[in-house]
Order: structure tokens, then sequence, then C-alpha cells
């Protein structure tokens, strides 16, 4: 199985940080409530219709690094490789494993009713639903 490089994903989602703040003005720091600010980018960047070639690889790449980084850290997560992740890489934060670069191909093709911090916020919910009561 391949490693996962956690340098490069780190570097990827600050260079979503970098786009984001110089293309849309708006600050991304790390945090669930940031990607809020993310899925408004989401939106702004669909306003033609869904993205494709080489402007859809470059933001499927970019936000679906700084979603996972953020679930990594909010919730003491980790990278890793899992044969459903499509070429890419998934997220394990409280026993859930996430797929933050499909959630951002889903999003970034057009597909509604998707939203990046629905997604991070969602995760304790899951867990409390499906950790048994003592």
């Amino acid at each position: 199985m391949t490693a996962v490089d956690q340098a490069g994903l780190r570097e990827l989602a600050a260079e979503c940080m970098a786009l984001v703040a110089a293309d849309f003005g708006r600050h991304l720091d790390w945090s669930v409530a940031s990607l809020s600010e993310l899925d408004e980018v989401c939106a702004e960047l669909l306003a033609d219709g869904p993205l494709q070639g080489e402007r859809l690889d470059l933001w499927w790449k970019l936000i679906g690094a700084y979603t996972g980084e953020v679930i990594v850290r909010a919730y003491d997560g980790q990278w890793i490789t899992h044969e459903q992740a499509g070429g890419a890489y998934a997220v394990q934060a409280l026993t859930v494993t996430g797929f933050p670069f499909a959630l951002a191909n889903r999003i970034l093709t057009g597909e509604p009713y998707k939203s990046l911090a629905s997604f991070a916020r969602a995760l304790p919910a899951i867990i409390e639903r499906t950790t048994p009561a003592d």
C-alpha cells in the first residue's frame, strides 16, 4: 500500500488557503467553521456551471486537501489510503472514514445538496449515533 504524503497534502491545503484569499478575498483558518467559507467559494466557482478540465483538477485537489486537513486537525484524525478513495486519499477521524476529495469532486461537478461544512460537522453526530450506550 502506498504511503500517505502528509507534507504534500498540507502543502496543497495551504495553497488552497492562499488562492482563496487572493482570488476571493476570503480567509480560511483551519477551522470547521472555515469550511462554510469554502462552501461559498465553491458556489462562486460554480456560478458559470460545473467545473471541467484543468480548472476542476486544480480546485478538486486544493479543496479536497484543505477539507481533509481541517478534519484531521479538528478531530485528531489522520490521512489514510483507501481502496474507495479513487486515486486520492481518505481521512479517518472519530472512527469514521471520510472522502474529502470525492466530496470536493461532487460539489465542483454540480451535484446539489453537498456541503463541506456539513460533512465536517456531521462526524461527531455519526459517532454519537453509532456508539452503543454504556
